[in-house]
């Protein structure tokens, strides 16, 4: 095999991969500029996440770099150019557990509608009183979905479950979750018939800011806007400004425009009617493990002088 290294590897993730690679080297955190040139500057092989940044002067510091396997759905870290320029092969993991980041949104929604953690703190302090602690049903509600791609598909199947009325948007409409009562319609649509608007595109220049002090003004007055996606969807300005006006109601969030940057955020992570999570949507047992194993999958397909099956 050749010479391949394994960037922000968890402690936990390990011997996953030195039973698969024996000879790889491990980096257990992130790397990114010179470090990571001077770290990999062998490598014809790396597997990063998305918090090492395989820049354009990262990518020409990598002479021998033939194939960049990145364990994640998302390649923004990624420059494209330079690796199409370079002959550089690029795959990622399509799909390594839509269904625990759909699982999650709901996870910070009910806790979030229905006081959970208020109340488990008022518990705690020794005042057993409901009162103050009403919430939010979920049956009957409008959940609007900004991209049915394979989370989004997840997310209104459970949806569906709740009993909800599901609206969704997308360039492709998915049959299949027509067949299910979802009924796509346009983004105008979205805005001003949802009681909650969850979104799962990726990060891209028409998706960039599609939360805006335009669309926020658009919306129901109290609405629920979930991110689990990628932080750029949403103007933070703008989000802090409707939640002080009360245009909405929750912003529950797996993830920031500026993650790295906790000033950047301290206003809207500090506001009562925001939670917070350091983006760990997709950060459980069996997602983990597909993750690495469709990693491992495209390392030997090319490794075999085969073109790997998640060519990006």
């Amino acid at each position: 095999m050749p010479n391949i290294i394994f960037l922000e590897v968890d402690k936990e993730d390990q011997k996953l991969v030195k039973d698969r690679f024996p000879e790889a080297k491990i980096v257990e955190g992130e790397l990114n500029g010179d470090d990571l040139i001077k770290e990999c500057k062998d490598a014809e092989v790396i597997s990063p996440f998305i918090y090492s940044k395989l820049t354009k002067e990262v990518i020409v510091g990598l002479p021998n770099l033939k194939l960049i396997a990145t364990r994640s759905v998302g390649y923004n870290h990624i420059d494209m150019d330079t690796c199409k320029e370079k002959g550089i092969t690029v795959c990622n993991v399509p799909d390594y557990g839509s269904h625990v980041i759909a699982e999650h949104v709901f996870a910070i929604f009910l806790s979030a509608v229905r006081h959970v953690a208020e109340a488990d703190d008022r518990v705690e302090a020794g005042e057993f009183d409901y009162h103050g602690l009403r919430g939010m049903a979920l049956k009957g509600k409008t959940i609007g979905i900004v991209g049915t791609g394979k989370i989004g598909s997840k997310v209104a199947q459970i949806a569906n479950g709740f009993g909800m009325k599901i609206l969704a948007f997308d360039h492709h409409k998915n049959e299949e979750l027509s067949a299910i009562g979802v009924n796509y319609v346009t983004m105008d649509e979205i805005f001003g018939q949802s009681d909650v608007i969850t979104l799962h595109v990726p990060a891209t220049p028409e998706t960039t800011h599609m939360i805006n002090a335009k669309s926020l003004s658009a919306m129901k007055d109290g609405v629920v806007i979930i991110n689990t996606a990628r932080g750029e969807i949403i103007d933070t300005k703008a989000l802090v400004d409707a939640l002080k006006s009360g245009k909405v109601g929750y912003a529950l969030l797996d993830v920031l425009e500026h993650e790295k940057n906790f000033e950047e955020n301290k206003e809207l992570i500090g506001m009562p009617n925001v939670v917070t999570t350091p983006h760990i949507a997709f950060y459980a047992d069996d997602s983990m493990r597909n993750m690495y194993l469709d990693c491992f999958e495209s390392m030997e397909e090319f490794g075999k002088g085969e073109v790997p099956q998640h060519v990006v």
